[in-house]
């Protein structure tokens, strides 16, 4: 349709963009069709020949397909970053994660750490707690997703803590986000946008990224758990 941008995004945009989706349209621009996975299984589906206008996945993703010429470099923008954090079911109690040493005595004492097997956030917690020597420990029990919102494992009772991007965490009603893993433990995730080569809707697409990467919608991003 030509009044509609095709958006491919990882899921730690979901929040922000379903918000400016229907403020952008009313504003006079394109409708935004939106669609939303983890950076890995997005990056499959391009290659597999799935096509969009624009999409949002981590700075190294979005540059492996600049690399490959699916996606125009000069058109990629930096949008946010991210923290991985905890979470818990709405009204448990909140563990200590400040530290090094509280986040390893949390882990190792949860009944189950849900953690998912293809996020960016998966991906680090998994070489974290190797680093930490408890991954025997915490995978033995651990609830592992293949895709989606670990926090709705808090919900349903199949884990006492949740771990993935902040504002993926906070999709996810009646759980409690505690707060970042200590930041010195991790790097913090860029997510960042780019038009695909093969778009017809270059002119569209340029005004949409700029939208996005204006400090208009920085309060929008700073809501859903991002830092602009």
């Amino acid at each position: 349709m030509p009044d509609t941008i095709r958006l491919l995004s990882t899921l730690a945009l979901k929040g922000a963009v379903a918000d400016l989706a229907g403020q952008y349209a009313a504003a006079g621009g394109v409708r935004i069709d939106a669609d939303f996975a983890p950076t890995l299984a997005l990056l499959d589906r391009i290659r597999r020949g799935e096509g969009a206008d624009i999409l949002i996945l981590t700075q190294e993703g979005l540059a492996e397909l600049a690399r490959e010429g699916s996606v125009a470099a000069a058109s990629c923008v930096d949008l946010a970053r991210s923290y991985v954090g905890i979470a818990v079911k709405e009204g448990a109690l909140h563990p200590d994660i400040a530290s090094e040493a509280g986040l390893r005595a949390t882990l190792l004492a949860a009944r189950s750490v849900a953690y998912s097997r293809i996020g960016a956030s998966g991906i680090f917690f998994a070489r974290l707690i190797e680093g930490l020597g408890i991954a025997a420990e915490i995978n033995a029990r651990a609830t592992i997703i293949p895709s989606g919102f670990t926090a709705e494992r808090l919900v349903t009772d199949e884990a006492d803590l949740a771990v993935q991007q902040i504002s993926e965490l906070k999709q996810v009603a009646g759980i409690e986000v505690v707060g970042p893993i200590p930041r010195e433990l991790q790097t913090p995730a860029v997510f960042s946008a780019g038009r695909m080569t093969a778009s017809e809707k270059v002119e569209q697409a340029g005004r949409l990224l700029r939208y996005l990467a204006s400090d208009e919608v920085a309060p929008v991003l700073r809501e859903s758990g991002l830092e602009p």
